[in-house]
């Protein structure tokens, strides 16, 4: 395989047929089933991504976080991994993605039951972040892989696909199956779920999985690696710090700025590097930069907003968590429907076409959905989560199709890490943003709601923090102005939701327009070397309207 050594005997190396452009897979499995295995790996890290959702208020009843402690238990995991991508993504380029991918089970199973039976908020917050550390080893190792095993873009497309559509299974079956539980066991029974996934995944990658690393020289900058870890901590803390209110608090510049000037120092090391652990020269390419760009966006506004359509279906419209599971379902059913048809619309469409009409079909959903209220309406709410999910999948599954073939082979780890940093900074900020935004909108209702109904000032503040918290004050008020309370908190919290709903449409539109820098058609990438002939006849299959299936070249 171009770019890569063989490790042990079983890695797959693709070789060109006699009399052919084509390759064939020489020893190892097949690449198809390393695909099944690999998305087995995608599909844990999801699951457990969106599990915590409907958990969060068993969770706030159970442990009784503060404001800021419950935006940790939710952002710890998000936060640590996205700060650790590029550190262990490049590790694997050096020592073998398969043996950090099996680490990364290991330790993610270890962190699911320590969170499974936390006592204390700052326990579950601990244990998340260990969690966060076991995904930044799993993420970019399965992308890696991935692009090392599919050298061929239309081969590469078609994995892709299946790939976005197992983590959109991955969102849809975490709700559900986190409400299912919820029904029946305490919140911690959501993260033993990871314990059985685990035990089969650990064994199975062991066997089949390639190992491969870099066929690049030079030593593994660890002094880079740790730059880039502490100064993607220290922005994404401030941004989380800003999210809760403490914009002007040192607990927020500070760190901001010294991450800030930690990746600075970073990028500027890698530069200088003869072998530096990321390629910056690939990230000023359009076609890399920008699909970076729109992950970071698109994220931003998925992981927002579903954690606010998660309170706002619990706690606005009375519904189970089991109840919310499944109304959020039809958002994930067209996610993987759209990962599932990826392949298809990028080879007609091209990625800057898809791309930017996926950012303005999730425009469009997203303020279909501002005319929601505190009453239950159902069939907006079914069109408005399916629109959702087939724009964010589209735009996603474009972004990362572009940004793997941007790639060169021997750097594939760099560039998953750098791919999946963008995920999860979109997460952390979108739900640091997105709350900031809600928060902003909704507090100031709630105290003035509470000064007009003579309610004590103390009580007002405390009511102003979150839905949850007003509940629990206009329960310890009881009578009529505790109802007073529970109505003004209501209607303050759609408030904030639309508010946020219209946000997240202004830097979804703002996305379409960055989309507008991608290639038009998907083979306008550069060939990679040694893959002209394979390209070349790839080409004249899509000239003469062949199906991509059709297209596959057979192991």
């Amino acid at each position: 395989m171009p770019g890569t050594t063989t490790a042990i005997s079983r890695q797959a190396a693709d070789v060109p047929e006699p009399g052919t452009g084509r390759r064939r897979t020489k020893a190892g499995p097949n690449r198809w089933v390393v695909l099944v295995v690999l998305c087995a790996s995608l599909l844990l890290v999801a699951i457990d991504a969106t599990v915590l959702h409907v958990a969060v208020p068993a969770v706030s009843e159970d442990l009784r976080p503060g404001s800021i402690e419950l935006l940790w238990i939710v952002d710890a995991y998000p936060l640590v991994c996205a700060s650790l991508l590029i550190l262990f993504g490049t590790l694997g380029d050096k020592v073998g993605t398969r043996r950090v991918l099996l680490c990364g089970y290991a330790l993610f199973a270890v962190a699911s039951a320590l969170a499974a039976y936390s006592q204390s908020a700052s326990v579950l917050i601990g244990a998340r972040a260990l969690l966060g550390v076991g995904g930044a080893m799993i993420m970019p190792a399965t992308l890696s892989i991935l692009r090392q095993v599919f050298p061929d873009r239309r081969e590469r497309a078609l994995a892709v696909g299946v790939w976005s559509a197992v983590a959109a299974v991955g969102a849809a079956v975490g709700p559900l199956v986190g409400g299912l539980l919820l029904e029946h066991y305490w919140w911690g029974s959501v993260f033993l779920i990871n314990l059985p996934l685990m035990a089969v995944s650990l064994p199975l990658g062991r066997w089949l999985l390639p190992e491969s690393v870099s066929g690049s020289d030079g030593p593994w900058d660890v002094l880079g690696a740790l730059m880039a870890a502490a100064g993607l901590f220290g922005v994404i803390f401030g941004v989380k710090q800003a999210g809760g209110g403490e914009g002007l608090s040192p607990l927020c510049w500070l760190p901001l700025a010294a991450g800030a000037a930690l990746i600075a120092l970073f990028v500027r090391r890698q530069r200088r590097r003869p072998h530096p652990l990321i390629d910056f020269g690939s990230l000023t390419r359009a076609a890399f930069g920008t699909s970076v760009g729109c992950i970071v966006l698109t994220v931003l506004a998925l992981v927002g907003l579903a954690l606010i359509a998660a309170q706002y279906l619990q706690l606005v419209l009375g519904l189970s968590p089991l109840q919310t599971g499944l109304r959020l379902l039809p958002l994930s059913v067209a996610a993987i429907a759209a990962g599932l048809l990826g392949s298809r619309l990028l080879s007609l469409l091209g990625p800057r076409l898809m791309v930017a009409l996926g950012f303005v079909a999730t425009a469009v959903a997203v303020l279909c959905l501002t005319g929601v209220g505190q009453h239950d309406r159902p069939g907006l709410l079914v069109g408005g989560f399916v629109l959702l999910g087939f724009g964010l999948e589209t735009t996603l599954f474009g972004c990362y199709e572009s940004m793997l073939s941007e790639a060169p082979p021997e750097q594939s780890g760099g560039a998953a890490a750098v791919g999946e940093t963008a995920y999860q900074l979109g997460a952390g900020i979108g739900i640091a943003l997105l709350g900031s935004v809600m928060n902003a909108a909704y507090g100031p209702g709630v105290r003035d709601a509470a000064g007009r109904s003579g309610i004590p000032a103390s009580a007002g503040a405390d009511a102003s923090h979150s839905l949850g918290e007003a509940y629990e004050v206009a329960g310890h008020l009881g009578g009529g102005a505790g109802e007073a309370l529970r109505a003004a908190a209501r209607s303050s919290f759609v408030t904030g939701l639309h508010v946020t709903l219209l946000v997240s449409a202004v830097l979804l539109l703002a996305g379409a327009l960055a989309a507008l820098r991608l290639p038009r058609r998907m083979d306008g990438a550069q060939p990679e070397p040694g893959d002209e002939g394979e390209r070349g006849a790839g080409e004249a299959d899509a000239g003469g309207g062949r199906p991509l299936s059709e297209g596959v070249t057979q192991s």
